[in-house]
């Protein structure tokens, strides 16, 4: 047994046990995205281009194949938008169909999928129109989000809005990213941006550094406009966003500083998530300020490969302020482990899950647990250095290798399943 895990099974028999990617991070060549965009500009902060990725976009059914023998029952992806709409106004019932392939081949292996309709990558179109800040952007995501229903609603299992709408505010509290409109011109990949794209650089808005007021409300907006487009072909989907909430902690004399990056970063957007149907809850570490921002880890303490504690309690955390904030139902859609030291995130996970154990015992209402992330890929502007996957990929022949953690959680999942598993919703 587990430390604090009850004598009984406290994981509900519908529980979901799944892994995630995302399109760009996975697929390859998202060449109509405004990150395939980013990444090859002068001055660019991506270490390196996505390029191929591991091809999951032509792999998909072997990977999905992989994923369900692991002993998994979900797989959370996202659908891409720049794949799907590469042009405003002109959608692609090619794109529409290969994710319909995707979607009956989870279907065919038991796997409930839970699809994000945005995960940080935007058609680059969007871009140029004013991005995450512009006033359109609501109604035209949630125009794609329709059209995207009306392809494949009857396979979804569960529906993600938008994936980390709030990291930008976390990552400006690191140093990255939050430049004012105004300043937006002094910064190399942003001119460069502008340049290219014939607009101004104030105007020059992604997803994932948009921390802006006006970003904000977007945002907001966009993920209101996108549920009710979603519920007009299925009332009965599940639908709701997922947040990059960090374990916010202090030091004596950060208590101010922490206090407002948790206002700004997990309490506001729990909030804003009241009356959806769950709220997807990302998680990998704590965040601790003293009095000058941001504190060390503490000397001596096991750190992942970008630097950071590793520190898999934060996850229980997180789901309980979600619990106390938002009041819906909790999915963790996302958690993991940038290690090469696989025996390190077998110890992360069963830590981590424990702390979903503790959270049920308690009577939170906690829907699934879904590891970041199924291979090692693309980790945006860290490039192929940090290896999340629980599946290690050679990207010189693309040979997938699951690894001791995949067995370790999936095996874990089948023992938690009912003699007779539920059908994927």
């Amino acid at each position: 047994m587990m430390r604090g895990t009850p004598m009984t099974n406290p994981f509900p028999q519908d529980f979901l046990w799944g892994v995630a990617t995302a399109g760009h991070q996975v697929e390859g060549n998202n060449v109509n995205s405004d990150v395939w965009f980013l990444e090859h500009l002068p001055g660019t902060i991506f270490a390196e281009p996505s390029g191929d990725a591991v091809d999951h976009y032509h792999r998909y059914r072997e990977d999905i194949a992989l994923i369900a023998g692991l002993g998994f029952t979900s797989y959370r992806f996202s659908v891409e938008w720049a794949r799907i709409e590469p042009e405003e106004g002109h959608f692609s019932v090619a794109a529409l169909d290969h994710y319909k392939r995707v979607l009956e081949a989870c279907r065919e292996h038991g796997l409930t999928p839970v699809v994000t309709f945005h995960h940080f990558a935007s058609p680059l179109w969007l871009l140029r129109s004013g991005g995450w800040e512009g006033e359109r952007t609501p109604e035209l995501f949630a125009r794609y989000c329709g059209r995207v229903m009306a392809h494949l609603g009857d396979l979804i299992g569960v529906a993600c809005t938008l994936n980390e709408p709030n990291l930008p505010w976390l990552l400006e509290s690191f140093g990255i990213g939050g430049e004012a409109p105004e300043n937006r011109g002094k910064v190399p990949m942003w001119a460069a941006a502008a340049q290219r794209l014939g607009v101004d650089a104030s105007t020059v808005a992604p997803f994932q550094f948009c921390s802006t007021e006006a970003g904000f409300n977007v945002k907001l907006a966009a993920h209101k406009a996108a549920t009710e487009a979603i519920k007009a072909h299925r009332p009965d989907l599940r639908v709701g966003w997922t947040l990059a909430n960090s374990d916010i902690q202090s030091v004596p004399g950060g208590e101010e500083i922490a206090a407002q990056v948790r206002r700004d970063v997990n309490e506001r957007f729990l909030e804003a998530s009241r009356g959806d149907d769950f709220v997807g809850i990302q998680t990998y570490g704590r965040t601790v300020y003293g009095p000058d921002g941001h504190a060390p880890a503490p000397e001596g303490v096991a750190v992942n490969q970008m630097g950071e504690e590793i520190y898999p309690q934060a996850l229980e955390a997180t789901i309980r302020e979600a619990w106390r904030v938002a009041g819906i139902p909790v999915m963790v859609t996302e958690n993991g482990l940038a290690t090469e030291d696989d025996t390190q995130r077998v110890a992360y996970l069963r830590t981590a899950v424990d702390g979903v154990a503790s959270c049920l015992a308690d009577g939170i209402d906690v829907r699934g647990y879904i590891a970041w992330t199924a291979f090692d890929n693309f980790e945006w502007i860290f490039g192929y250095g940090p290896k999340f996957g629980l599946i290690a990929v050679d990207r010189s022949t693309q040979e997938r290798t699951p690894k001791e953690s995949a067995r370790w959680l999936g095996n874990f999942a089948r023992q938690q399943a009912p003699a007779e598993a539920p059908q994927p919703a």
